[in-house]
């Protein structure tokens, strides 16, 4: 007599069969699987949330800086000097500026305090000499006087100069405070046309 091995059948093949996941496992699964999509989804969107207030906040500070009128405490930037060719010496304090643009002109108003040699040398920056100050020659528009609240009245210890200076070169205007001679008060407004 021979022995009988049990029969196997072609549709399912020996260990393939699973057993049914318990639910635990499949709890836990699901729980991967969330957290999986909530971070290759969620973390994106909270760094285009950051991003976009970071945005808007920047161009806020820039709308309040160039909206405002009057003078910024500071120094201009070296490419706004340059541009306007204000070479401001050292030493100075009391530096403030501020600049307009529109579609006709640039103006970029600086004011400065500084030694009686700092004066010689931003005249001398400028391609002008103290000897070109005129007494009493005030050289700000009322109009950029009334931008910067500048105030220059005559007779008194103001003297000024234009420089003119052909396009694209900037034209300044000058006027200086020379009621302390060691520590004149230096004004000026340059404005280039595109």
């Amino acid at each position: 007599m021979t022995a009988s091995l049990p029969h196997r059948t072609a549709s399912s093949p020996a260990g393939s069969a699973r057993p049914p996941e318990d639910r635990r496992h499949m709890i836990r699964r699901r729980a991967i699987t969330l957290s999986i999509i909530v971070l290759l989804i969620g973390v994106p969107a909270g760094y285009l949330v950051i991003s976009a207030n970071q945005s808007r906040d920047s161009g806020k500070v820039k709308e309040e800086k160039y909206s405002a009128t009057g003078l910024t405490a500071g120094w201009p930037s070296k490419v706004q000097r340059r541009l306007y060719q204000i070479p401001v010496p050292h030493p100075a304090d009391q530096i403030a500026y501020y600049e307009t643009n529109n579609w006709k002109t640039s103006r970029l108003y600086v004011q400065f305090r500084t030694s009686s040699a700092g004066l010689d040398a931003f005249l001398t920056g400028m391609g002008v000499n103290r000897g070109e100050l005129k007494k009493d020659h005030i050289t700000v528009s009322t109009r950029d006087q009334h931008i910067t609240g500048w105030i220059f009245r005559t007779p008194g210890p103001y003297s000024g100069l234009v420089h003119k200076q052909k396009n694209p070169a900037p034209t300044q205007d000058v006027v200086v405070n020379l009621s302390n001679p060691a520590s004149p008060m230096v004004y000026v407004v340059a404005r280039t046309v595109p």
